[in-house]
This record gives C-alpha cells, sequence and structure tokens, in this order.
C-alpha cells in the first residue's frame, strides 16, 4: 500500500477511533468494581482513561489535519514534518499513559508527544498561513 500525506492521517484517525473503542470497551468489563485499577481516583485508572480518551482527541487531531491540507490544497516543507510529528503523538501519548500507569518514571517521557505534537500542530499552522 502506498499512503500518502495527508491520507496516512487519516488513517491513523480511523485506527484511533477504533483503538478508543475497543479500549473503552475493556475498560468497561471492570468499572463494576470498586477496587479495578486501584479504585476510581487512582493514578492508575486515570492514566488507563487518559490513554482511553487520548485515541479520540487525537484521531480528532489527526482528522483536523486531514480536512485542513486537503481542503486548502496545501503542499510545502512543513506538511511531511507536521504530518509525522502527528502521527507520532497519537502513537506515543496513549503508550506513555499506559507506561506511567506501571512505572512512574516513565511520566517523563510525556515530553515526546507533547513536543511531537506542538510541533505538528505549529507547523500546520504556519502551512495554513502561508
Amino acid at each position: 500500500m502506498n499512503w500518502n500525506i495527508p491520507e496516512i492521517n487519516l488513517i491513523a484517525c480511523w485506527a484511533g477511533v477504533v483503538l478508543g473503542i475497543v479500549s473503552g470497551m475493556l475498560l468497561g468489563l471492570g468499572f463494576h468494581r470498586e477496587d479495578f485499577l486501584g479504585g476510581y481516583g487512582s493514578l492508575q485508572r486515570r492514566l488507563y482513561r487518559l490513554a482511553h480518551i487520548s485515541f479520540f482527541g487525537l484521531a480528532g487531531i489527526n482528522f483536523l489535519f486531514w480536512l485542513t491540507v486537503t481542503l486548502n490544497r496545501l503542499s510545502g516543507s512543513f506538511l511531511a514534518p507536521a504530518s509525522s510529528a502527528l502521527l507520532l503523538g497519537a502513537l506515543t501519548m496513549p503508550t506513555f499513559c499506559l507506561l506511567a500507569a506501571h512505572w512512574p518514571k516513565a511520566r517523563h517521557g510525556f515530553a515526546v508527544p507533547v513536543i511531537s505534537l506542538l510541533y505538528g500542530t505549529v507547523a500546520t499552522f504556519l502551512s495554513l498561513l502561508k
């Protein structure tokens, strides 16, 4: 398969929606237990919920990227790195949520998705302004 920018971001969008639904279903299997993942307010359970919702939120950002590039027929040197950065952020945000839920020192890794998502959104914004 030959995926181009921004189509790969659209594929990532729908993959994120699927993963969000599946992760919600899996988490939902244990929510009836009060002590599930350490209880409702536990850090572990909060990080699992953040991972679940990040699939949907970052799917939305990748959809907005696809929509912006497609509707505005954008091109330029910022788009490939912006696309890659948004994909990296969508992959690493839920990953670091789950890692940090079990290994607290992994929280330092949140810099990876945050910086990549910031770069991807700023680069897209700058491409739109050109």
